[in-house]
């Protein structure tokens, strides 16, 4: 039986921890994310069994040969563009909802296209939920049109788009459209480049 891989968030902000982590299981939905608020938490879980860490840039700097030798598994959260650090993949944190989003998906698919060095997607997930119509109207939803522009692209009434699109989030069980873009990206039902 595969183990399901685990990222780990290292971040003494309690709250953007909580954020990232619930944006994270969105973008991944088959790993374990932990979240600790110092190093010293880190090294005290098993720090190999992590595929991933997710770390506030004070404490790589405080922790820099620790982070060194998983440069490669090391993602340094940022408050600003300017501020990466050399051999460190890096996010900036700092940037509106949409953006970030799209910075991890960036991510995820380089480092996983196409599922690359993850286990498979459970049943549940690899299975088509949502109808035809509805997936051409999730892909113009995430694209940023608005329902009216939908319903005329479609030549559909705005209140069947209105239908579809609640439709659409209940059976995916999300509520933003942040979530809806995570899910059709990472199941392939839109390329990054067009949100």
């Amino acid at each position: 039986m595969q183990q399901i891989p685990k990222i780990a968030i290292v971040d003494p902000n309690t709250l953007a921890a909580i954020g990232l982590k619930g944006v994270l299981q969105n973008v991944m939905p088959i790993m374990t994310v932990d979240s600790f608020g110092t190093f010293a938490e880190l090294e005290m879980n098993h720090t190999e069994e992590y595929v991933h860490f997710f770390v506030a840039m004070t404490i790589v700097l405080d922790n820099r040969d620790f982070f060194l030798n998983y440069r490669r598994r090391t993602i340094v959260l940022t408050t600003s563009v300017e501020s990466m650090m050399d051999g460190f993949h890096c996010l900036c944190i700092n940037v509106p909802e949409k953006q970030l989003i799209r910075s991890l998906l960036s991510l995820q698919q380089s480092a996983h296209a196409h599922g690359r060095n993850l286990p498979p997607m459970p049943k549940v997930l690899q299975q088509k939920v949502l109808s035809d119509r509805e997936i051409e109207v999730m892909n113009l939803i995430v694209q940023g049109f608005i329902n009216k522009e939908i319903a005329e692209q479609l030549n559909i009434a705005l209140s069947t788009v209105v239908t579809h699109r609640r439709n659409i989030m209940e059976k995916l069980g999300v509520k933003s459209v942040s979530a809806l873009t995570i899910y059709a990206v990472t199941h392939g039902y839109v390329d990054i480049s067009k949100i």
